[in-house]
């Protein structure tokens, strides 16, 4: 979600703009950090626990169904230390619906399915006690995530489950769900591959999952009825959302799906990476969280009414002790249970450096692979002093998380805030430096004049690793469209050479490199800026495009197999990038520099990379005698071509040569 989308970001997370005032002292209320508020469940009983100090009564209420029943039993909870409330319920309730309510100030709040819910019925509205070894595909236990010797050998595909697989032309049998998107031997026209046949094909080693815990946008009782969001509305954090399983009024079956989902990722060697938005709640004051302690999950200005560092009507408090323990123990729930291989955080920024580090730590021990990273900005100003917020600039500050590099996205493509901004590609002016910036993946490097960058003075983090390289992803317009818009009079095949240019610097840069989904088959989402909650038709994946641009899909796989069969556009430190990385020839239109030595135990021992913007070929002249790999869409990676002195690098290209 991108902070310059606010107005209708605010429509989108479906917040009142409340004038709410609170000025109660949270300081004040005890924090059992370490105890266990996750339902436990077994065949003889059920241990309910809700934390809520504040509270002067709690009631826990049965239910046969997930809605529109009435509770057919409701107990009162214990009040215990530290402000937790609890009551242990005899008898095997798998299946149970259950909520919690809280009287606080003498006043009944909603009922709430709790924060700490596993399973919830349709709409989210009512928790599901659940066995969850009942709800694991078979051989469960010996799934396993992809292995990386590296961070940034990871190459990351941004998809939306229903975009993938919702157009007639996909050839799924269950479009739009969890199933669907790993369905084998998915067509499209022409027996082309869709579905995770296509991203297998692809090469890519990770899916990024926009966001897929349970969210407030989709009626999930009409799914007959088309409806599309992004989901950055979060209902109940540790639940999969239910509009992307076939039976969303069985609390058992999303989960039983995405684990199959999950596992079928895994069979297939990628990984599967999680976009999470802990940063706000869909709702304010109707939030679980402020349904069991009113207030105290966010943050407030000294007025007391609430902050809105996220847009959307709030923001929360990570820097509080139940606020961090729940972020830092959903996550680890979803590594656990659901065996997830990494987070994307959204609006990272409004989160607190702390927080991140501690979560990191914790993540890391239980899956040393796992990929962490995040939107190092936010979207309005928050109270949490801006040198304690996880802010791109302080990635430095930041153990084994990753951020966005702006940078390098807008300098090639130009600005996402203004249409008619160019970048390198796109016939810019000035930009090398930012696109330098980008290649060494915002580290120090000697070449690199800092003051030139377009946002970052200064390098910003310790490994180049830590930058997420990108050009385009869900927000804002596709790459495609942002060329077509910003070069209006370009002619069709221009357009087509800049879209390769630009991933093909992405890719062949120091960072980890992020693609947006159906970016190698020219996506397009017929200019939109926000496509948040737009139609299908906008948002989905057009498989004809695939029939239709061949030629760039077979580019951005032979991109993707040159840098998985490279190891010195990944090198795995700072260091080795100064030493190896040196920049020759850069000019306004031009960018190129030599990785040598065997960088990273590369076959190849100096690889000469060229990025050439203008219109025009341009003359090269090299030293020795060098092997063409790539020349405009040609790839010979044996390099059957010798090129001695001078050479032609075609118009609006990336050429590629190596010496042995």
């Amino acid at each position: 979600m991108k902070y310059t989308l606010l107005i209708s970001i605010v429509f989108m997370c479906f917040s009142s703009c409340n004038q709410h005032k609170n000025n109660t002292d949270y300081s004040s209320y005890p924090t059992p950090v370490n105890e266990n508020l996750w339902p436990q469940y077994s065949q003889k009983s059920t241990l309910f626990k809700l934390w809520s100090p504040n509270a002067e009564e709690v009631i826990l209420k049965l239910y046969k169904t997930g809605n529109d029943t009435k509770s057919y039993i409701k107990y009162s909870l214990t009040k215990d230390d530290y402000g937790i409330w609890k009551i242990n319920v005899d008898g095997d309730l798998n299946g149970t619906y259950y909520t919690f309510q809280v009287k606080s100030d003498n006043k009944w709040l909603n009922e709430t399915p709790g924060i700490y819910a596993q399973a919830v019925g349709v709409n989210g509205n009512r928790a599901m006690v659940v066995d969850m070894e009942k709800t694991n595909p078979k051989n469960w236990q010996n799934d396993n995530s992809p292995s990386l010797n590296h961070q940034n050998e990871a190459i990351i595909y941004e998809l939306h489950i229903r975009d993938m697989t919702i157009h007639p032309q996909s050839g799924s049998s269950l479009p739009g769900t969890y199933l669907g998107l790993v369905e084998p031997g998915t067509k499209g026209p022409n027996q082309i591959a869709t579905g995770i046949d296509h991203i297998k094909e692809l090469g890519i080693t990770h899916v990024h999952l926009l966001p897929t815990f349970d969210h407030y946008a989709i009626d999930e009782t009409k799914l007959t009825t088309p409806q599309f969001n992004w989901g950055y509305d979060p209902q109940n954090y540790n639940v999969p959302e239910g509009s992307f399983s076939t039976e969303p009024f069985n609390a058992e079956v999303r989960i039983k799906e995405f684990k199959q989902m999950v596992q079928s990722f895994h069979d297939n060697g990628i990984g599967v990476i999680m976009d999470v938005a802990y940063n706000h709640t869909g709702k304010t004051d109707e939030s679980n969280f402020n349904q069991e302690v009113p207030g105290y999950y966010y943050r407030h200005w000294e007025d007391g009414s609430y902050s809105d560092a996220a847009a959307c009507g709030n923001e929360t408090a990570s820097e509080r002790a139940m606020m961090r323990k729940f972020i830092i123990e959903s996550v680890l729930y979803w590594t656990k249970e659901y065996h997830i291989d990494g987070f994307r955080f959204d609006l990272m920024g409004i989160h607190d450096i702390e927080t991140m580090n501690q979560l990191s730590k914790a993540v890391l021990e239980i899956n040393p692979d796992a990929l962490l990273y995040g939107e190092g900005w936010t979207a309005k100003d928050s109270p949490l002093p801006e040198e304690k917020r996880a802010l791109k600039k302080y990635t430095h500050q930041l153990n084994s998380i990753g951020a966005f590099s702006d940078d390098l996205r807008d300098g090639l493509k130009g600005s996402v805030f203004k249409d008619k901004s160019l970048g390198f590609v796109s016939g810019a002016k000035n930009t090398e430096e930012s696109i330098k910036f980008g290649i060494v993946g915002a580290i120090q490097h000697p070449q690199v004049n800092y003051k030139s960058v377009n946002y970052s003075d200064a390098p910003w983090t310790n490994e180049p690793w830590q930058a997420i390289n990108y050009v385009s992803c869900h927000d804002n317009h596709t790459l495609f469209d942002k060329l077509k818009i910003s070069r209006p009079n370009a002619d069709f095949k221009s357009l087509i050479a800049m879209d390769k240019l630009a991933n093909a610097i992405v890719l062949t840069s120091q960072g980890t490199p992020f693609l947006h989904a159906g970016s190698e088959m020219l996506r397009t989402k017929n200019g939109e800026h926000n496509s948040y909650n737009l139609p299908d038709s906008i948002n989905q994946l057009n498989w004809n495009w695939k029939n239709d641009y061949k030629d760039v899909f077979l580019y951005y796989k032979d991109l993707i197999k040159l840098r998985k069969e490279h190891p010195a556009f990944h090198m795995t430190t700072a260091v080795q990038v100064r030493e190896h990385l040196r920049f020759q020839e850069v000019n306004d239109s031009l960018v190129s520099f030599t990785l040598v030595d065997n960088a990273n135990n590369d076959s190849w021992k100096n690889i000469l990379v060229i990025y050439n913007a203008s219109h025009e070929k341009i003359n090269y002249k090299v030293e020795g005698v060098w092997q063409e790999a790539i020349s405009g869409s040609t790839f010979d990676l044996t390099g059957t071509r010798t090129l001695y002195g001078n050479f032609d690098v075609p118009a609006l290209s990336m050429y590629i040569a190596f010496q042995n």
